[in-house]
This record gives structure tokens, C-alpha cells and sequence, in this order.
């Protein structure tokens, strides 16, 4: 492989990275939007997908930051986290 296409892997490889990145986040405002409303059954479609997929990192976050007035504000700190990692991995750019 010569050197312009192994940019041109690497461009792709952090655009592809970049934009899982970006579905990945408005699953995670969906679902922490969602949660909001008390009368949501997590085991029917497409509830159950959107849970399954967003909570292994949002339970990561979990017992981080205490329970303030009733309200989990560890997801508060995975949507930081995930947008800090979006925005490293914006600024790589391969010349």
C-alpha cells in the first residue's frame, strides 16, 4: 500500500468512527429523554433495542456522581465523556 492510501484509510476509518459515534450519542439523549416518562414498557420494541444498546455504557457511569434531589446525574457525565471523545477524534486529520 502506498502512503495516499493509507490517509485515505485512515480519513475513512476516523469518519466512520466519528459518525458511529454521533448515532451512538442520540441513542443515548433518546433513551435518557425517554426516561423521563414513568409509563414506558423497556420490553416492548423499539424501547427494548435502544435500551440494550445504550445501557452498558451508561452503566459504567452508574455510582459515580451521587443521587442529587432524586435525580441521576451519571448519564450527565457519559454525555460529557462521549462528546469529548467525539471531539478528539474530529480533530484528527491525517495530511
Amino acid at each position: 500500500m502506498n502512503e495516499m492510501s493509507t490517509i485515505n484509510f485512515t480519513n475513512v476509518l476516523v469518519a466512520t468512527l466519528f459518525n458511529f459515534l454521533q448515532l451512538y450519542f442520540i441513542l443515548i439523549l433518546t433513551k435518557i429523554t425517554l426516561s423521563w416518562f414513568p409509563n414506558i414498557n423497556w420490553y416492548i420494541e423499539p424501547f427494548y433495542t435502544i435500551h440494550r444498546l445504550t445501557r452498558p455504557y451508561l452503566r459504567l457511569f452508574e455510582g459515580t456522581v451521587p443521587i442529587i434531589f432524586g435525580i441521576d446525574c451519571s448519564p450527565t457525565l457519559a454525555i460529557i465523556f462521549l462528546q469529548t471523545l467525539m471531539l478528539m477524534i474530529e480533530n484528527v486529520k491525517v495530511a
